[in-house]
C-alpha cells in the first residue's frame, strides 16, 4: 500500500525487518493469545503477529489504512475497530472473550509518539482485564517510565505506572527504522501488571492526588507542595522528611502518605 504518513496521527511506520522479527520473538505470540494491537499501520507487527496467532484485535484511527486492511486480510483472522485508542475499552474485550481459554489481553502496538502517554494512563485504568503489554515509545517516554527514584526522569508517569506495573526497557531503536524517521530514538519496553499492587493504596483516587499535587511543582520541597494535605506532624509519624522533593520518594513512601490522610479523613 502507498500510504503518506499522516502527522496529525503520528505516524511513523516501523520497516526494519531485523528490529522487526526481533519484537515479534520478544513478545511471543500464542495461537490462543487474546491479544490487541493499537496503530498497526501498515503491518509491520501485524502480519507476523497474524502469522503467528488464530486471531487478532487492531485499534487503527485512520480510515485510509482500515479500508486497506479490510481488503488485505482475512476477515476470519482479524477484528478492525476504526476508533480512537482512548476510547476504546479494552475490558469489554476481555469481557466478551469470557469462558475462552485466555480472557485477559495482551496489549501490543508501536503507540503515536504525540499520546502515549494518555494511552498509558488509559490502560492504567483498565489494567485488571490486561496480562502484559508491549510498546515502541519515544525512549524519553520509556526511561521515565522504569526510572528511580532520584534520577532526572523520575516523575508522576513513573510512580503511577510503577505502582501497578513491572516494567523493563527492554531495546532502543534507531530513526533510521522508520519511515519516516522521528526526530528521536525509540524504545521498546514491556510492562506486567501486578495481581495486586506492592504496596496497596485503601483509596486510589487519594492515592493520584498526591501524587499529582507532590511533581505539580517537583522543584518545591514536599512541606510545600503537600502544604494543606500533610503537615510536619504526619511528615514525623511517617518518617519522611518534608525538606526533600517528590522525585526522591519510592512509590511506597507515596502510598503511605495517601494512606495516613485515608485513615486520618475516616477517624
Amino acid at each position: 500500500m502507498r500510504h503518506i504518513p499522516k502527522k496529525h496521527f503520528g505516524q511513523n511506520f516501523l520497516t526494519d525487518p531485523a528490529i522487526i522479527n526481533s519484537l515479534i520473538d520478544t513478545i511471543q505470540p500464542q495461537a490462543d493469545d487474546l491479544m490487541a494491537e493499537i496503530g498497526p499501520g501498515l503491518g509491520a507487527l501485524t502480519k507476523p503477529l497474524l502469522a503467528r496467532l488464530k486471531h487478532l484485535h487492531v485499534v487503527e484511527l485512520d480510515r485510509d489504512i482500515v479500508h486497506w486492511m479490510q481488503n488485505h486480510y482475512p476477515a476470519e483472522k482479524i477484528s478492525i475497530h476504526n476508533i480512537d485508542a482512548l476510547k476504546f475499552d479494552f475490558s469489554a474485550l476481555a469481557q466478551a472473550s469470557a469462558g475462552s481459554a485466555n480472557t485477559r489481553i495482551r496489549v501490543v502496538g508501536n503507540l503515536p509518539y504525540n499520546i502515549s502517554t494518555p494511552i498509558l494512563f488509559h490502560l492504567l485504568d483498565q489494567v485488571d482485564a490486561i496480562s502484559d503489554m508491549h510498546f515502541m515509545l519515544q525512549k524519553e517516554v520509556v526511561e521515565r517510565m522504569v526510572a528511580e527514584p532520584s534520577s532526572p526522569a523520575y516523575g508522576r508517569l513513573s510512580v503511577m505506572l510503577q505502582y501497578r506495573l513491572h516494567m523493563e526497557n527492554l531495546l532502543t531503536v534507531p530513526p533510521e527504522a522508520f519511515n519516516p524517521p522521528p526526530k528521536v530514538e525509540s524504545a521498546f519496553v514491556r510492562a506486567m501488571p501486578y495481581d495486586a499492587p506492592p504496596y496497596p493504596a485503601t483509596d486510589e483516587a487519594l492515592f493520584a492526588r498526591v501524587v499529582q499535587t507532590a511533581f505539580a511543582q517537583r522543584r518545591k520541597t514536599l512541606r510545600n507542595t503537600l502544604k494543606g494535605m500533610l503537615d510536619d506532624t504526619g511528615f514525623a509519624a511517617l518518617g519522611i522528611d518534608p525538606q526533600l522533593r517528590a522525585e526522591n520518594l519510592p512509590v511506597r513512601a507515596f502510598v503511605d502518605i495517601a494512606n495516613h490522610l485515608a485513615e486520618d479523613a475516616g477517624d
